[in-house]
């Protein structure tokens, strides 16, 4: 049973460039959700704001972190950590916000594992197209070719895991995207599944 007070917790995941962490921006500007900050041990991208982007920390704080239960979830995607804090979370969701986590599928595997008494509602992001994807890597200010690759090969690993998410949307166009979103959590839009399949097996 779950309070008419409390928040729900909504996770974006998707293969590297997809696009989750724009819609995540997007959703929380436009509809004022909260975003669950991650932390890391990855270096900060250009424009990238300790605090607001990421809290950017050391292995060594990580590992700490991990040692005091602090996190919610964790994962090491590409040699770096990430993870979400218990404690802000739990507040924003006590307080009644619905709380957005930019996660990949480990993260989210190690929420839906958890017994917690938050209403739950996972989304797959998918790009159009591997070639859009690599222009995205591109466009995003990913210039190492070995890097690219790396992130590209892992799409195939990542977009297996589709069918474990209870909402799954192409990111062709974002506002298009950010729509069916909304709809969904307003239960006005139904799970075209057979869709999805057929889009992945040509991603694949």
């Amino acid at each position: 049973m779950f309070s008419s007070k409390d928040g729900r917790m909504i996770i974006l995941s998707s293969p590297s460039g997809a696009g989750k962490t724009t819609l995540v921006k997007k959703l929380s500007k436009e509809k004022k959700y909260k975003i669950s900050v991650s932390h890391t041990t990855r270096e900060p991208r250009i424009n990238e704001v300790n605090g607001a982007d990421y809290f950017f920390i050391s292995k060594e704080d990580f590992n700490k972190m991990i040692k005091d239960n602090a996190f919610l979830e964790y994962a090491e995607v590409f040699e770096n950590l990430y993870g979400s804090t218990k404690d802000q979370v739990f507040q924003d969701l006590e307080n009644g916000y619905n709380v957005l986590f930019d996660i990949d599928w480990q993260g989210t595997e190690q929420i839906k594992n958890q017994t917690l008494n938050y209403k739950l509602v996972t989304f797959f992001i998918l790009p159009p197209s591997r070639e859009v994807l690599h222009q995205r890597l591109i466009s995003r200010g990913e210039s190492n070719e070995k890097i690219i690759k790396m992130r590209m090969k892992q799409f195939d690993k990542d977009i297996l895991h589709w069918k474990d998410y209870d909402f799954v949307v192409i990111n062709e166009d974002l506002d298009k995207c950010y729509k069916e979103i909304i709809e969904y959590l307003e239960d006005k839009l139904k799970y075209n599944k057979s869709k999805i399949e057929k889009h992945i097996n040509k991603l694949l």
